[in-house]
């Protein structure tokens, strides 16, 4: 049987702290869903679409990763239901601190309410990549700073589109 995980987040934009954690988790599963987050309660900076299309762009055209070991979709259901959907018992969350954990854990404790079969488990991106946060590399960008050290060419391009 395939060990499938789901890595829900909001990926807006994608970084190279998520895609740290992909590269970990494909090394531990047989295929990742990327599921980019459709919550009514955020303001994003790209529409689901457009996360979407960026994730695909920096992992399949700038990475050049498997992609028949990674499924990138958007979701506006519960990360519980979407784990049934796609036959997983694994959500697979990222940690860059300390400061992350309270939250994630609260996250993974409702999730397991929900369905006691799911397991939650945390990747820790490599120490490089800790400090990089969506809204930082956004931040930078609209005041014109280089993001090349955070996140992939096609989403520098994406990014300056948006903030011209």
């Amino acid at each position: 049987m395939k060990k499938v995980a789901v890595y829900p987040g909001t990926f807006d934009p994608i970084t190279f702290g998520h895609i740290d954690v992909i590269n970990k988790a494909l090394k531990l599963f047989d295929k990742v869903i990327i599921a980019a987050s459709d919550g009514a309660n955020k303001n994003y900076l790209f529409n689901s679409l457009e996360r979407v299309q960026l994730i695909k762009k920096a992992l399949f055209v700038d990475l050049k990763f498997d992609k028949k070991k990674i499924e990138v979709i958007s979701f506006t259901s519960l990360t519980t239901d979407l784990c049934k959907k796609y036959k997983s018992n694994i959500i697979l969350r990222g940690l860059r601190a300390v400061s992350d954990f309270e939250y994630e854990f609260q996250l993974a404790g409702m999730n397991r309410k929900l369905n006691n079969n799911i397991e939650t488990i945390f990747l820790m991106s490599d120490v490089e990549n800790q400090i990089i946060s969506s809204r930082f590399v956004k931040e930078i960008v609209r005041l014109k700073g280089d993001i090349k050290k955070f996140t992939t060419k096609s989403t520098i391009k994406s990014l300056k589109e948006k903030y011209e």
